[in-house]
């Protein structure tokens, strides 16, 4: 493919932040880099200054609301003074200072549609920027099938044939580092199996429930742990306080440093993420696969179609069924082996070999 200068506006990215859609879009900057391509990535600064020239973070106020007119005004005033061969949003919020610039061709990503699937606010915004983005946009990609097909079922009028199903892409780092996930137990002064949460502190992410399985699975488990890494959402904020002052046995380890991760990975004994709802993938599951920690995780439909038969699924909202899920597979050491094994040949399509080329082939489309 010939060289191209590439705009990439992603609100959020990582390691500044945990976010799946942010380490997508840091995956897709890192892997055009790698081809050649000349890449510009705007986003905002909230925990870290990146200290690259090729990404282009903005100071915000990091509160609910406050940070939009920032972004939206800073990268709609970049946009329009530089000349790209491709836009790329990410998500809506990514998005929308394209749109704003009035470039008529351009991609965006949507990950989910949450707004859609529940009443995560009174407010209707967040439909309406979806819509808008998707109506607007030359070329959708969507992480899975699942999600093109909401897609057309609750915004029949998008034309289905822009729209690409696009998987994640994990690092080559994501492998397991024994050593290294034994020096941060010694350093968490943990002793025995190990539940292992990390990603956003988010209300839906039924991060609750995990704690209410965790104490239930206890009973039967006396030295199981359960660490808890990722920062709260500005919803979450006050519970997540309230958690660490209530539940002393659990180790909140808050923000993880991107280069951690994988040790934090190895470290678990199983793996956990168990929203019930607003899921159009499920990227951490995947990386624990890879570093070698078998996975239990709800049974949303994107969850299904990402993992297949390489993880133990469990009905979200229910805490009961999830704490007899953990007690069976610490006790059945032969099938939680067999379930990282045999997923190690089928994650091969998460590499960003794979899942950069299928990008590429979109950008050509747009052109």
């Amino acid at each position: 493919m010939e060289k191209l200068k590439i705009c990439l506006v992603s609100l959020t990215i990582a390691p500044d932040s945990q976010d799946g859609a942010g380490k997508f879009f840091r995956g897709i900057f890192d892997y055009l880099r790698r081809q050649g391509h000349n890449v510009k990535l705007i986003t905002g600064k909230w925990n870290t200054d990146l200290k690259d020239s090729d990404i282009i973070q903005f100071d915000l106020i990091p509160r609910r609301f406050l940070w939009a007119p920032q972004f939206i005004l800073k990268a709609v005033k970049y946009i329009n003074t530089h000349d790209f061969d491709i836009f790329h949003g990410n998500a809506p919020k990514g998005t929308l200072p394209i749109i704003l610039s009035n470039k008529k061709k351009f991609i965006t990503t949507i990950h989910d549609l949450g707004p859609f699937e529940t009443s995560f606010t009174k407010i209707p915004i967040e439909r309406y920027l979806i819509k808008f983005a998707t109506q607007k946009a030359t070329i959708i990609s969507t992480d899975t099938d699942f999600i093109k097909k909401e897609i057309g079922y609750f915004m029949p009028k998008v034309d289905p044939d822009k729209i690409y199903t696009h998987y994640v892409g994990i690092e080559e780092k994501f492998k397991p580092y024994p050593r290294e996930a034994e020096i941060l137990k010694e350093k968490l002064n943990i002793e025995g199996p190990v539940l292992l949460y990390i990603g956003r502190i988010a209300f839906y992410k039924g991060v609750d429930d995990i704690i209410t399985a965790y104490k239930i699975a206890k009973k039967e488990v006396p030295n199981l742990n359960l660490v808890i890494g990722g920062r709260p959402d500005f919803k979450m904020e006050r519970k997540y306080e309230e958690w660490k002052v209530k539940y002393k046995d659990i180790h909140f380890i808050g923000f993880v440093k991107e280069q951690e991760l994988p040790y934090y990975y190895t470290l678990g004994d199983i793996f956990i993420t168990y929203s019930y709802a607003s899921e159009g993938f499920g990227l951490t599951p995947i990386e624990a696969i890879a570093c070698g920690t078998p996975v239990i995780c709800s049974s949303m439909i994107a969850y299904k179609e990402i993992l297949q038969d390489n993880a133990i699924f469990v009905p979200p909202k229910n805490p009961n069924q999830l704490a007899r899920e953990i007690v069976n597979l610490l006790k059945d050491e032969s099938r939680s082996k067999s379930l990282v094994e045999n997923a190690q040949s089928y994650i091969k399509r998460f590499t960003w070999n794979s899942v950069g080329k299928k990008l590429e082939k979109i950008y050509s489309k747009l052109l």
